[in-house]
């Protein structure tokens, strides 16, 4: 059994009210279901508040995001705001199912879609439930300093995450603390030196362990502080704190960071929380509430149409994403500059029940526990049929997601059936150990340490060039897939380590760094924000939408301008902001 922190056990009092002294009559009697300050006033007390901020770190209580809304919209993981914008995903369905992200996708939103109103209310959910820790720990007195510190480390630790995605979202957003008195705050400061500050005070405050393998330790934190350095442009001090991690870090279970033989063990379950997870939002199936409220609930819509999984359809592989899986036969590495000019064989606009022969061409072996393509092993289900698990193949394309997928062998446990769609334990990876080697190797090249960063890459595609045998494997017998996998490969994969030498200039390495962090991360909700801060996804979205227009519907029509590398500040919350001079909150520029 995994050991993490059961978030579903305290969930409710991550929704306690503190109670508050009115003038008169009954409304200066506790609510009824609150507790106090005095009764909470403990050591016991204030780590309930903070099990009730981690529990934040899902976006949503059974089925609705926190402050209401849909799930799917308040998503941790960001399937929506990081991979359907940033090339890697359509939306999926059809046409007409959740249209509020259609605007979305095609880069034409306004400030009145529901969709970010959600997801900011989430996000500032998160940071009360942090500042509600912070304030109480301050009037605890019978604490020990060690557990004052480290209490105030994890507070502050989740306090920055959620402030660094409202950040990277929608970039001038107003800053609340444990003291702010007046939250109608304007957004007119930049707020990521409150943001640095929280991960350097758990850099500097947190253990190196702790007693529960989902809550965040000190390795963690230094992760976070050399990723909020990184979206700063601040390379020389990223390159320190990443350099620190790499060489000294370990897991909140004690596991020093490495990359694990198996890319799919990532992903996977029985096999998560190993030594490559940083810092991981914790999942957990059938825990006894008939809801899937602590199982994925946000992406429960993200299985394929008409099949076991019975909904719904969405979250599907763009063919642009699998063309960057195309390696070279001869040297296993990718093409950089024109991967889409060999394009990966599909089957769009062919029946399940017609002839189709996958493609036989070099694929890095990422590919296939990334995607889910026709006649392939998707999982122990049997071969991905195609078409038939396509709800609308001309608008969302032939592919379907995989990472999030759990397996037929180990449902009962890991899967949640107590919805109309379902749920599932796999734990959402907000920084992994891969993620920070290829952050690193940024850091790296952009102070011109061109070999360091070479080297860094190089371990992210050894992994893979180095096991084989965790290539994904075609059945026994395809008839029976729950007999398992043979020796045989399911495809012509090839995948190798660039040649020393291989980076002589920042440009040539951040080429292939880039790269190698859309086939390492594809569908793990980076890549819209990473080609915002590289300062290039006007070119690489608009690239996109030429050639994918080619291929479905839905992205026709789109164009990304380069004031939309933020969202909009959702106009209700400016609207709620107003006061007798007028809002408080300003909108971003071209909304």
């Amino acid at each position: 059994m995994k050991n993490k922190i059961n978030i579903f056990k305290i969930l409710a009092l991550g929704l306690i009210v503190l109670s508050s002294s009115c003038a008169e009559n009954f409304l200066d009697k506790p609510a009824y279901g609150s507790l106090s300050d005095e009764v909470l006033a403990d050591e016991k007390g204030v780590n309930a508040l903070l099990i009730g901020a981690y529990a934040a770190l899902g976006g949503t209580t059974d089925y609705a995001a926190l402050g209401g809304g849909n799930p799917w919209e308040a998503t941790p993981s960001n399937w929506i705001y990081g991979d359907i914008t940033g090339g890697d995903a359509h939306k999926g369905s059809d046409g007409g199912d959740q249209a509020g992200i259609n605007s979305i996708a095609t880069y034409n939103v306004d400030p009145s879609n529901g969709f970010f109103n959600t997801k900011w209310k989430a996000l500032y959910e998160g940071v009360t439930r942090t500042n509600a820790v912070l304030k109480l720990l301050s009037e605890i007195e019978e604490i020990s300093e060690a557990e004052r510190a480290n209490i105030a480390g994890q507070a502050r630790f989740l306090r920055g995450h959620y402030y660094f995605e409202l950040k990277k979202m929608y970039n001038m957003v107003p800053w609340i603390d444990e003291t702010t008195e007046n939250t109608n705050v304007p957004n007119d400061v930049d707020i990521w030196p409150m943001i640095e500050a929280d991960f350097q005070f758990a850099y500097d405050n947190l253990p190196a362990t702790q007693s529960e393998v989902g809550r965040v330790n000190k390795w963690a934190a230094g992760a976070y502080l050399g990723k909020t350095y990184l979206y700063q442009e601040k390379f020389p001090e990223a390159k320190t704190v990443f350099t620190e991690v790499i060489n000294s870090g370990v897991t909140s279970n004690g596991l020093s960071y490495g990359l694990v033989e198996n890319y799919h063990a990532n992903f996977n379950a029985e096999t998560e929380n190993n030594e490559e997870t940083v810092f991981a939002i914790q999942m957990v199936a059938n825990d006894g509430t008939n809801t899937i409220g602590n199982a994925n609930t946000a992406l429960m819509l993200n299985y394929p149409y008409n099949s076991p999984f019975r909904c719904c359809g969405f979250y599907q592989p763009t063919q642009d994403l699998v063309n960057a899986f195309r390696t070279d036969e001869a040297t296993g590495l990718p093409y950089l500059d024109n991967y889409n000019s060999n394009p990966v064989k599909s089957d769009m606009g062919i029946l399940s029940d017609e002839p189709f022969t996958p493609d036989t061409q070099s694929l890095d072996p990422r590919l296939d526990w990334t995607v889910g393509r026709r006649d392939v092993p998707y999982h122990d289900w049997g071969y991905h049929p195609g078409y038939n698990w396509i709800r609308e193949q001309s608008s969302g394309g032939p592919y379907a997601p995989k990472k999030h997928i759990y397996w037929q062998y180990h449902a009962d446990q890991y899967s949640d059936q107590s919805s109309w769609a379902p749920g599932n334990a796999i734990n959402i990876n907000i920084i992994r150990f891969a993620d920070v080697l290829l952050m690193a190797a940024e850091a790296e090249a952009q102070t011109g340490n061109f070999d360091v960063a070479l080297d860094y890459v190089n371990e992210v595609r050894g992994r893979l060039a180095d096991n084989p045998e965790h290539w994904l494997k075609d059945y026994v017998d395809p008839e029976n897939p729950m007999d398992g996998f043979s020796s045989d490969y399911a495809a012509n994969y090839n995948v190798s380590r660039y040649p020393d030498g291989s980076f002589t200039s920042t440009a040539e390495a951040m080429e292939a760094i880039m790269f190698e962090r859309r086939v390492e991360l594809a569908m793990e909700g980076h890549r819209f924000f990473d080609l915002v801060r590289w300062g290039v996804a006007q070119e690489v979205i608009n690239s996109f939408i030429e050639y994918e227009g080619q291929i479905t519907t839905d992205v026709r029509g789109g164009n990304f301008s380069p004031d939309e590398g933020y969202f909009p500040i959702p106009q209700r919350q400016i609207d709620l902001s107003t006061t007798a001079d007028g809002p408080v909150l300003q909108q971003n520029p071209g909304y």
